[in-house]
């Protein structure tokens, strides 16, 4: 009996974004202006020396503007209640009327949390637009392979429907209170961050499908979707090539070559990689809980290390945020300069 994928498969795959942190902004604009927002890597000083994958995002609450990449890219016109997101990271330009020579945003940001996270003010005076800006720092071990198949930019609404006049009214009100330091705040932003951007995921692959690659396009695919979710669900079972293909209903070389003409690699590959990334974050939360207490160190000190520090450890120390950010950790996180992606060199 061949095996059924499950109902959402794609909530699986999804799951393995795991949110380290996140930043919020509000930013009020008035026409004519231009920003210019740098790759992730540049805004590690300004967020957290660690390294994960960082993902920039803005939603137009009023008014109107594009978005463009920074290289070759055409204006994108935006409607309140749109999302755009830069799912690598990619040099990005925002604005609305005339090009003028642009403000850049790692500026902003470095004022932003110095100040507080007052309302940030910029433009000619003109029309008003509302923007909030955000980052999300997810973990570098899958985060990446996840979104791989996704493009340089993406666009969605969230004004379609109830749920996303939802979900766009809590992230409104979150920014609001951004600087709450109430008991419980942080989870809330947490978990609004993950959904917002799940979402836009979901809904962009729901709307533009034939711009996915890789694993977000292999769900849509009957035979790949079903080995995908059979992998995700029991990734400790013995599986083979032969016993992979018999629960699909498939034969061993037609799973073997959608499986590959879609991932671009084999079953047995992306199983041993993903059994890999699963006991790399094991260990990090074990790592995590391991760790002495003050107590326990003072008590119990450890000899002094002699191995050379690296900015390449897997656990560097987190960075001291803001007291007033609306950082949902701290250890938030950015991409690393030593990962080396082309758009950082």
């Amino acid at each position: 009996m061949s095996a059924r994928p499950q109902p959402d498969l794609l909530s699986e795959v999804l799951a393995d974004l795991k949110l380290d942190s996140a930043f919020f902004f509000y930013a009020e604009f008035t026409a004519p202006w231009t920003v210019h927002s740098p790759p992730s890597c540049d805004y590690a000083p300004h967020l957290s020396s660690a390294a994960s994958h960082l993902i920039i995002f803005h939603m137009l609450t009023s008014g109107s503007m594009y978005a463009r990449l920074e290289r070759g890219g055409t204006h994108v016109p935006l409607s309140p209640g749109d999302i755009v997101a830069f799912p690598h990271g990619d040099p990005h330009v925002l604005g609305n009327g005339p090009d003028i020579r642009p403000m850049e945003a790692g500026d902003t940001l470095a004022h932003v949390l110095a100040r507080g996270l007052e309302l940030a003010h910029f433009g000619g005076g003109g029309e008003p637009t509302g923007v909030v800006c955000g980052f999300m720092a997810l973990d570098s071990r899958l985060g990446p392979a996840v979104l791989a198949g996704l493009p340089p930019m993406l666009k969605v609404s969230l004004r379609q429907d109830p749920s996303g006049h939802w979900l766009e009214n809590s992230i409104r009100f979150s920014v609001s209170q951004a600087a709450s330091t109430g008991a419980g705040s942080r989870a809330v932003l947490a978990r609004l961050a993950e959904t917002l951007f799940l979402e836009t995921v979901r809904r962009y692959s729901r709307q533009s499908p034939e711009n996915l690659s890789g694993l977000l396009a292999g769900v849509r695919d009957p035979a790949i979707a079903a080995a995908l979710s059979l992998l995700h669900r029991r990734p400790t079972e013995d599986w083979t090539l032969a016993s992979l293909a018999r629960e699909c209903g498939l034969s061993r070389s037609v799973l073997a070559a959608r499986f590959k003409a879609s991932l671009g690699q084999s079953p047995m590959a992306y199983l041993t990689r993903r059994r890999l990334h699963l006991a790399a974050r094991l260990l990090a939360s074990h790592h995590s809980s391991l760790a002495p207490s003050p107590q326990s160190a003072a008590t119990n000190p450890s000899p002094p290390s002699t191995a050379p520090s690296s900015a390449n450890s897997a656990f560097p120390p987190p960075a001291t945020a803001p007291n007033r950010a609306a950082r949902l950790s701290p250890s938030a996180s950015a991409c690393s300069r030593t990962r080396s992606p082309p758009r950082c060199s």
